[in-house]
């Protein structure tokens, strides 16, 4: 593989250090390396002067001048990163392609000058990022532009001030703009500054994690913005009460949010902006360059380089040395309509990691183990109503979902978000969001079928409890014969969940559960047999889903051109043929693992019963569980031998 670095000269990557990095072989040289190549590629797609990046590719909702400045912006941001992290001894070429951009992008007679922020506009985002590498890079970049450049990059930067935001991570954006101009002395509006960082005070929900606006957005956004941008303008500011804030919620965060990422660096594939890729480190890096984090430093810099290094081992930048709109290759079902080509290159955010210095103890310590690397895990987390469960044989993160909707972000179609409302997720699938898939539904959602065909949707969550191996939640709909009412429980064991439902409905529905969509090049291989079915891929990938109580014929959904991990995708799923009215109880195992399962053997294996609506499950070393739905949820964990049993409620 050859790697463009600084130049357009072609050069050998960086050799793998086995011994200061014995799980990823990767050093900050990569790190370098992987910018310099980043940055290098996109300059055939720069205009005259440098002021927009226009690359190849689906435009964006905001225009073809916005999608220039954004491309403009964000390799700003990875190239202020790179100059700063090497105290300015970088090309002199890359520091002037970016001040020539200040000068014709704030330029109002040149042909490609940067639009004006507006309300709620593009620019508003862009604006940030060029104000977060002015910051870093001030010394060998905005100190000597020109006094009049100068003077115009303050003057297009203020017009940020009394801007309408979205009520999300964008209240963030003017923060660090405003403190950017005080930095450099220019008029600036501080109240601008209070009245984000209050907002964000409202989408605190503890334990480290933000909602990315008003009700239950948890995603990357928790990290990769409502994190790093007030733990950034804390670093500019200096204020030391705010920032130790914004540092122990970091510090919480990074506790629980270490557990996200796959053995080979595969970071669960949930929630909106996935084209952004391996930005998911930021707050890893974040929390060395802040002080806020109680991981080891050879910890930190094991997963983001495994982060890193997963992408570029399948495609990523692609053979142009781009990033497009996708995961690993291009997959438009998985972006956002506002998204432009540019739009990919907020993963620069991934970088800051250059920012600390080369004899920082995350770059010359030994790498050490990540939680996946010792041990299965199991974590429990309550705010965002999250179960995430990995194994070590087989890498694979799961992460079960009793809390994320982002349900005031329904579709115009009126369809929940695929990559929100799914009860499972995980490093190795994705769920299917093509538009017929995401239409029927099926991957990790217990839908009741009306006799029409209407299916019902898990459109709003309403948690129950998070604690231990278990997690519940509720969701209500409407179908033509009536209410529809669906109370689940997940209960973790290695690889495996058991999912407990209690479902009100009309009589004569019917009622189908389904597993984890996988997908590849190739369609899997799948199998059926009495009460279960299982989809498997050549590495040995397996998806299956076995029936154990309600639920009794199974099949598998196949799709094409619908799942970001695959052309050819198929979810394993199961079925009840006539729901009896009232409310009946249905229980089924899931899994996504590596290990050749037998699911004959697992049902025989796996003892379940049920009495109304409390079901009992023991397990083949004798450990028993108990889920109680219905008006007063409860469980139970009996461990093997006898230990003390684990209960929620306490008592």
């Amino acid at each position: 593989m050859l790697v463009r670095i600084g130049t357009n000269a072609l050069t050998k990557p960086p050799a793998v250090d086995g011994w200061l990095s014995p799980y990823t072989g990767w050093t900050r040289a990569h790190w370098e390396a992987a910018a310099d190549r980043l940055l290098d590629a996109v300059l055939p797609y720069a205009v005259p002067g440098f002021a927009q990046v226009r690359l190849p590719g689906r435009p964006g909702s905001a225009g073809l001048s916005c999608d220039g400045l954004e491309g403009y912006a964000r390799t700003f941001l990875l190239a202020a990163f790179r100059i700063a992290g090497a105290g300015g001894d970088v090309p002199a070429a890359l520091i002037e392609r970016y001040a020539d951009g200040l000068a014709h992008g704030t330029d109002p007679a040149h042909r490609y000058a940067w639009p004006a922020p507006a309300d709620c506009s593009q620019q508003l985002v862009e604006a940030a990022s060029i104000a977060l590498a002015l910051h870093e890079t001030r010394p060998w970049l905005f100190d000597r532009l020109d006094p009049p450049v100068r003077q115009r990059v303050v003057d297009w930067l203020a017009g940020v001030a009394g801007k309408r935001t979205w009520q999300s991570n964008w209240v963030l954006f003017p923060v660090v703009v405003q403190q950017f101009l005080a930095t450099v002395g220019a008029p600036h509006d501080p109240a601008q500054i209070d009245a984000g960082l209050d907002r964000i005070e409202q989408w605190y929900v503890g334990d480290g994690w933000y909602t990315d606006g008003a009700g239950q957005c948890f995603d990357y956004y928790a990290g990769w913005a409502m994190h790093l941008y007030p733990l950034l303008w804390a670093r500019m500011s200096g204020d030391r009460a705010r920032g130790d804030r914004y540092r122990e919620r970091l510090r919480a965060f990074l506790g629980q949010y270490q557990h996200m990422f796959g053995r080979d660096g595969a970071p669960v594939h949930q929630g909106r902006s996935l084209c952004y890729r391996f930005a998911s480190v930021a707050p890893l890096w974040l929390g060395e360059l802040t002080d806020a984090t109680t991981l080891p430093p050879g910890r930190t810099r094991r997963i983001a380089s495994g982060v890193l290094r997963h992408f570029h081992e399948r495609g990523v930048p692609d053979e142009r040395g781009l990033l497009d709109l996708g995961w690993y290759q291009r997959f438009l079902p998985c972006t956002q309509p506002y998204s432009g080509p540019a739009s990919p290159y907020w993963a620069s955010k991934a970088f800051l990691g250059l920012l600390l210095p080369a004899d920082h103890p995350v770059w010359t310590e030994r790498e050490s183990a990540a939680p996946i690397d010792d041990a299965d895990r199991v974590v429990a987390l309550p705010a965002p109503g999250w179960l995430l469960h990995a194994t070590r044989h087989d890498g694979i993160v799961r992460l079960v979902n009793h809390g994320s909707d982002r349900a005031r972000h329904l579709g115009a179609d009126g369809l929940e978000d695929p990559h929100y409302t799914r009860f499972g997720y995980a490093s190795h699938a994705a769920p299917e969001t093509g538009e017929e898939a995401r239409t029927r539904a099926v991957d990790g959602h217990l839908a009741v079928l009306a006799p029409d065909g209407t299916i019902s949707r898990r459109r709003r969550i309403e948690p129950i409890a998070v604690h231990d191996r278990f997690a519940a939640s509720a969701y209500s709909d409407e179908l033509p014969g009536g209410p529809v009412r669906v109370q689940t429980a997940s209960v973790v064991r290695g690889p495996w969940e058991l999912r407990v439902h209690r479902v009100t409905a009309p009589p004569g529905c019917r009622v189908r559960e389904g597993g984890y969509a996988l997908a590849a090049a190739r369609p899997p291989s799948v199998d059926t047999g009495p009460g279960w079915a299982s989809v498997r891929r050549p590495d040995g990938l397996a998806s299956v889903a076995i029936a154990r109580y309600g639920l009794r014929d199974a099949a598998v959904a196949h799709a094409l051109d619908a799942n970001a991990y695959g052309v050819c995708s198929a979810t394993p799923y199961l079925t009840a043929p006539e729901h009896p009215g009232g409310s009946a109880v249905y229980v089924c195992l899931v899994a996504l693992t590596g290990d050749r399962v037998d699911p004959a053997a697992v049902a025989e294996s796996v003892t379940v019963l049920v009495d109304g609506d409390r079901v009992a499950a023991t397990f083949p070393d004798g450990e028993r569980v108990e889920v109680t739905l219905g008006a007063e949820p409860g469980y139970a964990r009996f461990p093997a031998g006898g230990g003390a049993p684990v209960r929620w409620p306490a008592g």
